[in-house]
């Protein structure tokens, strides 16, 4: 054994030990309990981040524990590799979108190796290669055929210039990203999901998730959003029916979940694209404008609800249902056409958007609904009044609460033909099409004749061309003959190939399916393996991903479930979300007001005598920057810190260790670079006991009855067997790796002030050394496993299987009882652990801190508590 700790040549030894073993190698196997550990893929933008090494080292660890303790675990590694990032890349760098891909997969594939983590790469995937999607548009052309999966029209960012459709995110302050120009919304034919269809079993089945953060089901519980409300009709009022069509001219239909305020309500606001807006706008080029303007904005729902809200009246009116007042229809920019009917009833005394708008505008503010305990309110109103209440203002139904006023209402509205309850949810059906390139082809035939026509089985995949470089405007696959140009797998005749591509997201909803038959090539996932490997035992990733990716992954499961594909509701039991990892930043302000980050290497640090900082300096010019605090590791904020670098420098064990160990996994990690150099010197210290020990000769680990080993030996398997329990339970149930951590350095803490020089006390301390290797070898592998071979020569440290506690030892025949005088620890006392009060007692007071500090004083009062301390009031 090396003297020195020395992780560049420990790490590929390990490494390849695991390789020549197949360790991480899995098949199906009845006779073992299986655990599937997953880490939500990564996208191959280059290289790893700190966030990718925190995220995987949390479900390694888990897999590594879970190994020790018998079960075939299985870890696989893919890629989520379609998406815009890759085109952005390509047209930057003049490289096909497949190639940067590919590139950067390979890079990655190595840094993730380095980290030694146990993940079974005969199960790799990546979702860019026809293998994968040929199983995703097979998945797609069945749900068409049951309708599942339907065509309509949907509103998209248009950038007039490029012929393009942008996301959300290429769209900066209303105009094309590349192009610069100002974005129209545009109605186009889209491909659909009906995931409404299974929105009631996404939110009861949330009650199934146990081992879920309650945040996380909140968030989905919020996004599916279940509400009971009313449908309520206004009627359009004769003089404001020129120019709607038939369908539209009778009534403007509305929902919402406070009918109680309905009389309250002052004006209706309705969407750009809305029928009623439309007619309103013929001759009015001012509403026109502000049309335009509309449909040039956000069709984001988030960004809806942050904008400064704008309308202009129609000139047209509605009559409302229960007391006939005559309202005006205003279009708004903060009703999406898109969402519900395009129409909302605004009641400005008890909304906080619609009263923000009325002061705006001018408009009545009517208040309906009082506090059920208190005072009415006072006008004019200094905000909305957004509770539940008690109706005033509103005829018949003053005085009745809410759910009263809702009965009665509904009865009302029914009678009138002019409204009905309804359940309602704020899910929307997903739409998948999307008009890039670097995605998965929509499987889809359009026929003069035949319509829209699913691709045979027969014809899958329809692969996408891979030496394509994109120019940003628009799909190069709708300027491809080659591509579009088909014939109708029905009549035969001329046909064309959908040139849309899939929403990103498909590929994440299913993949971890498809891990447990990687190379299946007969089905989308093979029964047999999907019945033994499915549902995800642990899955790990960003509370980023709380919503969408977990959301359709749970859809997709129900799908395939529905298809006879899978046999589970769910697909994850557990759900970990790791925090981010932060850096400390340092800028300074432009002169145009933004922000110039720096990095550290660009900085001279100031600390003072304790080593805190107090300031840094620009080492270019020797000027101050300014200190932003601890900020997500960003390129934006030169905050970074390179793995690769740090594995360099101090191995892939002390990166492991360091993220385990400066925070509990679901908080935000600080980084420090004391931290990194203390988990590195504390690898060191280990190995240097290990090594230490070794130079005297290796003996059989202690096992059997203690009854004549002394005291301290006895003290010593006691925090041993402690500390397995304790381990045990953090890695098992508690999932805190940063307390198991902090266990095994008490413990060797305590093994360092123990003599263990005799031929029992060797027999000991190798138990405690074994013990030590295996307790951390799911967080620092290589390192342990290294110094197992050592004092194990010739076996293998996962056929040792997990240590397990010895109920003896946690049994102890003396304890340490802390003696205080008048609440103050004064002194500490050995007795036998099954001692009497009243021998505790006498022993404390005896002992030379009692005596000294009662001074001579009889006491007042003595409290024993067994097991713990003796307080002396005197």
């Amino acid at each position: 054994m090396q003297e020195i700790y020395q992780p560049s040549a420990i790490e590929p030894a390990a490494q390849k030990l695991w390789d020549d073993a197949r360790l991480f190698n899995v098949d199906a196997d009845e006779t073992k309990p299986k655990y599937y550990s997953l880490s939500m893929f990564p996208y191959p933008s280059g290289k790893l981040h700190m966030g990718h090494v925190r995220n995987y080292t949390i479900t390694d660890v888990l897999s590594r524990y879970k190994l020790l303790n018998g079960y075939n675990v299985m870890q696989p590694m893919g890629w989520d590799a379609f998406g815009l990032p890759a085109e952005n890349a390509a047209m930057k760098n003049q490289v096909a979108p497949a190639a940067w891909t590919y590139s950067n997969i390979e890079y990655m594939k190595t840094q993730l190796q380095s980290l030694g983590f146990a993940i079974d790469w005969e199960r790799e995937i990546a979702t860019c290669t026809p293998e994968y999607y040929k199983w995703e548009q097979w998945f797609f052309t069945k749900l068409f055929e049951k309708g599942i999966v339907y065509k309509k029209n949907g509103v998209v960012n248009w950038d007039p210039v490029d012929q393009t459709v942008l996301a959300n995110e290429q769209v900066e302050n209303g105009r094309g990203w590349r192009s610069g120009a100002l974005i129209e919304k545009r109605e186009i034919p889209m491909y659909y999901f009906k995931i409404t269809d299974y929105a009631e079993e996404l939110l009861q089945d949330l009650d199934k998730l146990e081992h879920w953060p309650e945040q996380v089901k909140t968030m989905q519980r919020n996004w599916i959003g279940k509400s009971r409300g009313m449908q309520v009709r206004f009627t359009i009022a004769d003089d404001s029916k020129a120019g709607l069509a038939e369908g539209w001219n009778e009534y403007l239909q509305v929902y919402t979940t406070r009918p109680d305020t309905l009389m309250g309500a002052t004006y209706v606001a309705v969407a750009a694209e809305h029928p009623l807006a439309t007619a309103a706008a013929a001759g009015n080029t001012e509403l026109q404008a502000f049309i335009a303007e509309c449909k040039a904005g956000s069709v984001a729902e988030a960004d809806m609800a942050t904008m400064e809200k704008k309308g202009l009246p129609t000139g047209r009116f509605v009559i409302n249902p229960l007391n006939g007042e005559v309202l005006p229809v205003w279009v708004a920019n903060y009703v999406l056409f898109s969402y519900g009917d395009g129409a909302v009833m605004a009641v400005p005394a008890h909304d906080e958007r619609d009263f923000e708008f009325a002061h705006k505008y001018d408009l009545p503010i009517k208040t309906v609904i009082r506090p059920s305990e208190g005072e009415a309110l006072a006008e004019p109103l200094a905000a909305p009044y957004t509770e539940h209440g008690i109706l005033v203002n509103s005829a018949e139904f003053d005085g009745l609460d809410f759910q009263a006023a809702f009965d009665a209402m509904a009865a009302k509205l029914e009678g009138l033909n002019a409204g009905a309850p309804k359940t309602q949810f704020r899910l929307r059906d997903w739409g998948i099409s999307r008009q890039r390139y670097w995605g998965c082809p929509i499987p889809i035939i359009h026929c003069a004749c035949c319509g829209d026509v699913p691709v045979p089985e027969d014809q899958l995949p329809v692969v996408l061309p891979e030496n394509v470089v994109p120019d940003g405007a628009g799909s190069p696959l709708a300027k491809m003959p080659e591509f579009y140009e088909t014939t109708c797998p029905k009549c035969g005749g001329a046909a064309r190939r959908e040139t849309d591509t899939m929403d990103t997201f498909m590929e994440s909803s299913w993949y971890f399916a498809r891990y447990a038959s990687p190379k299946c090539d007969t089905a989308m996932v093979d029964p047999a393996a999907a019945k033994y490997w499915m549902a995800v035992d642990q899955y790990v990733g960003g509370i980023e991903h709380a919503i969408l990716h977990l959301l359709y992954a749970r859809f997709f499961t129900k799908l395939m479930r529905d298809e006879g594909l899978l046999a589970v509701d769910e697909p994850f039991t557990r759900l970990l979300t790791q925090g981010m990892v932060v850096c400390e930043t340092f800028f300074r302000i432009n002169d145009n007001g933004t922000k110039e980050y720096y990095s550290a290497e660009e900085l001279d640090m100031v600390r003072n005598d304790k080593g805190q900082l107090t300031g840094a300096t620009l080492k270019a010019d020797g000027g101050a920057v300014e200190y932003g605090g601890f900020l997500k590791m960003s390129k934006s904020y030169k905050n970074g810190v390179d793995p690769q670098a740090l594995i360099d420098e101090y191995g892939a064990d002390t990166a492991r260790l360091f993220m385990m160990f400066a925070a509990p996994p679901e908080q935000s990690l600080e980084w420090s670079d004391n931290g990194v150099k203390g988990a590195y010197n504390f690898l060191r210290r280990l190995w240097r006991t290990v090594y230490d020990f070794q130079q005297n000769g290796l003996v059989t680990a202690f096992s059997g009855s203690q009854d004549g080993l002394d005291g301290a030996l006895k003290d010593l398997r006691f925090k041993l067997h402690t500390t397995i329990a304790k381990v045990s339970d953090d890695y098992g149930r508690r999932q805190q790796f940063n307390t198991a951590i902090a266990a095994v350095m008490e413990l060797l803490n305590t093994y360092d002030k123990t003599d263990t020089s005799s031929e029992q006390g060797r027999a000991v301390a190798q138990e405690v050394l074994e013990a030590i290797t295996r307790l951390l070898w799911p967080i620092a592998p290589h390192a342990c496993q290294a110094m197992w071979q050592i004092l194990r020569p010739s076996t293998a440290l996962w056929e040792a299987a997990w240590p397990q506690v010895d109920a003896a030892a946690l049994v102890k025949s003396e304890v340490e009882i802390m003696v205080q005088v008048n609440g103050k620890l004064r002194d500490k006392i050995t007795v036998a652990a099954d001692a009497a009060k009243d021998v505790i007692e006498a022993a404390a007071m005896a002992s030379a801190g009692a005596v000294k500090f009662m001074e001579g004083k009889t006491p007042k009062k003595v409290i024993v508590v067994p097991g713990r301390l003796v307080n002396i009031v005197v």
